[in-house]
């Protein structure tokens, strides 16, 4: 583990609708595995230009985690890896994993790390944007004008229900094998992960969906029932309900109709991964977890070992995430906006790296060269005296 700071990239510029910030951030910075370390590269760049542009400071600490941290130290979350990350204002992850560990037990693989830091950083809400960048609306398998302008995003409660409710396991009943696990969700559970997607719609179009099967499941009913007593909190926000089944096919029929999803654990991780698809690349994707005082960010997509130091990697999730760091841990909109923005314009300017460039006429570029393109154009747009946020 080491600590470093970046030199900012050229003068801060001064404009006269955004006050500097003057302010430090402190990031825990995991590059993980396969091509985890080039695509958090490329967010580190970006971040550092961010940095001059609005005038605050961004300390990157490096820390061991998955496969790199079992290689070096034996574990896939090395103890003064926590202590970084509980220190630190957020977590950035490239990702962890690859097929030289597969053979390792369960309690020594890579991504124990990913499932330590959010149990042992009390991570309890996911959240995951589908945007659909309007020059590469080809590149998604659905027609353009279903997915045309969709921006949405799924809350996802993470350490509850099915996957961690008990009794579960295998058994023998009456001599034949059966499964186990039980759904239980309580109060609180609920109510805490409905305010984070209230929070975030403050931040969006002040659209709530709430996602159950209050039909069939009494913990549904819970569900609904809670979420109905939080919004009552927030009445500048509308909600809605919807069963987990019409969800599912209006994410295919109508994607647009939505903005904020909030729903439990394992509805959550079906239907972020059927929104990941709108967007025609897991490239794409950022995500951030939420709950405790250090949030983690890193990109949707795995640690791609089969491309892994070839420069194929698709760096714009992870600068993604930044922005969603920025965003939520920093509330530094403003900067997130510009960020968002920058991935855009190198999108109309015509760059691309292999996985969006279906039905595109752009040119083909490597992972530093996207990167290096998005921090061209943040610092195309200071010297032209910034552009309303």
């Amino acid at each position: 583990m080491f600590i470093h700071n970046r030199e900012k990239v050229g003068a801060t510029p001064t404009f006269s609708f955004l006050e500097e910030i003057m302010s430090t951030f402190n990031i825990a910075v995991l590059r993980g595995d396969g091509i985890g370390p080039e695509v958090v590269e490329e967010a580190l760049n970006v971040l550092t230009r961010v940095g001059a542009v609005f005038g605050c400071t961004f300390e990157f600490r490096e820390g061991l985690a998955g496969g790199a941290a079992l290689d070096q130290v034996g574990r896939p979350l090395p103890d003064e890896t926590l202590a970084l990350c509980r220190s630190s204002d957020a977590v950035l992850l490239g990702a962890v994993g690859g097929p030289r560990w597969d053979d390792n037990p369960p309690e020594l693989k890579p991504e124990q790390a990913l499932l330590g830091l959010r149990r042992r950083l009390g991570l309890y809400a996911n959240l995951r944007p589908a945007k659909v960048f309007p020059p590469i609306v080809e590149a998604s398998t659905l027609k353009p004008e279903v997915v045309r302008d969709v921006d949405l995003l799924v809350v996802r409660e993470l350490t509850g229900g099915l996957y961690f409710g008990e009794p579960r396991g295998l058994k023998k009943i009456n001599g034949a094998r059966t499964g186990i696990n039980t759904l239980f969700y309580s109060e609180s559970e609920v109510e805490r992960i409905a305010r984070v997607a209230f929070e975030a719609a403050r931040k969006r179009r002040r659209k709530v969906c709430s996602v159950d099967k209050a039909n069939v499941l009494e913990t549904s009913q819970l569900w609904r029932s809670v979420v109905k007593e939080v919004a009552e909190k927030y009445p500048d926000v509308e909600l809605t309900h919807m069963y987990v089944d019409n969800c599912a096919m209006q994410l295919i029929r109508h994607p647009r109709a939505f903005d904020v999803i909030v729903t439990e654990n394992l509805f959550g991780d079906i239907l972020s991964d059927e929104a990941a698809m709108l967007t025609g690349s897991i490239g794409m994707l950022p995500s951030a977890s939420l709950g405790g005082n250090v949030a983690l960010y890193e990109p949707v997509h795995g640690s791609a070992p089969d491309i892994a130091g070839q420069a194929k990697a698709n760096p714009l999730a992870t600068i993604l995430s930044a922005a969603m760091m920025l965003r939520y841990s920093f509330q530094l909109d403003r900067a997130a906006d510009a960020v968002e923005r920058a991935v855009n314009d190198v999108l109309i300017e015509g760059y691309r790296t292999a996985d969006i460039a279906a039905g595109s006429a752009g040119n083909i570029v490597s992972t530093s060269e996207m990167g290096r393109a998005v921090v061209d154009r943040l610092r195309n747009w200071s010297e032209e005296g910034g552009r309303t946020l």
